[in-house]
């Protein structure tokens, strides 16, 4: 782990783990492998866990395919560096979402569909947990998305239950940012795959970013504190 990034994050993800107890002895873990930055990172830093901790669990990487024609080499040929061979499942959610239902606000009922299919993969794999690769910036885009548009403080958890499928969904880089994530793929060379969406990019959640770019830009730190505060609120703050 000679990377300073690596380390960094490696320490991040390491705290997210003692705090949430996120990953444990035993485990199964479903890896939601998109193809992005995200995934990728979220990835590795499960088998960093692997290597540098004494905790002993599985790790099974599945991408759910929305039927959108993406370049899955990169994300298999980085899975199998890792000597973790990649499962693709086929879906029509991409069809189902934009021809079908023709959604004006078509990311709800896209990640409803996603959380469904690799909530059913997981199971086929006989995998207790879900790991995502929501960040830092994924949180607190979250928190003021419910602030303006909900008029509540409704952010997920770094660890959620669900107890109809009988699955945990898991948050590793909670406590990391996504500028890091995106300098570490940079160091690593790799290639996220090309997000084929109609709506990438013009999403609220893409507004949001912007905002907090600049919010961000002159107050250093604005992130850490957003989350802090959540965290700061009581036990229960992720809500």
């Amino acid at each position: 782990m000679s990377n300073r990034r690596t380390k960094k994050i490696f320490k991040q993800v390491r705290n997210a783990n003692l705090k949430y107890n996120l990953v444990e002895n035993g485990d199964k873990i479903a890896a939601a492998m998109s193809g992005g930055k995200d995934s990728y990172i979220m990835l590795y830093s499960l088998t960093m866990l692997q290597q540098f901790t004494p905790l002993m669990f599985e790790i099974v990487p599945i991408n759910i395919d929305l039927g959108w024609q993406n370049e899955t080499q990169p994300m298999r040929k980085f899975c199998e560096s890792l000597g973790l061979p990649l499962h693709i499942e086929p879906t029509n959610i991409g069809q189902v979402v934009f021809d079908y239902r023709e959604e004006k606000n078509p990311c709800a009922l896209c990640a409803n569909l996603r959380r469904g299919a690799i909530n059913r993969v997981a199971k086929d794999f006989d995998c207790n947990k879900v790991a995502l690769g929501h960040h830092l910036d994924d949180v607190v885009h979250t928190l003021f998305l419910s602030i303006l548009f909900e008029g509540r403080h409704n952010v997920f958890k770094p660890k959620t239950y669900l107890d109809r499928m009988d699955i945990t969904f898991i948050r590793p880089l909670i406590y990391v940012e996504e500028r890091d994530i995106e300098l570490l793929t940079a160091s690593f060379n790799l290639t996220p795959v090309v997000n084929r969406c109609p709506a990438d990019g013009q999403t609220r959640r893409a507004d949001m970013k912007v905002i907090l770019d600049t919010i961000e830009k002159d107050f250093p730190g604005a992130r850490k504190q957003f989350l802090s505060s959540l965290e700061n609120i009581g036990p229960d703050s992720f809500w």
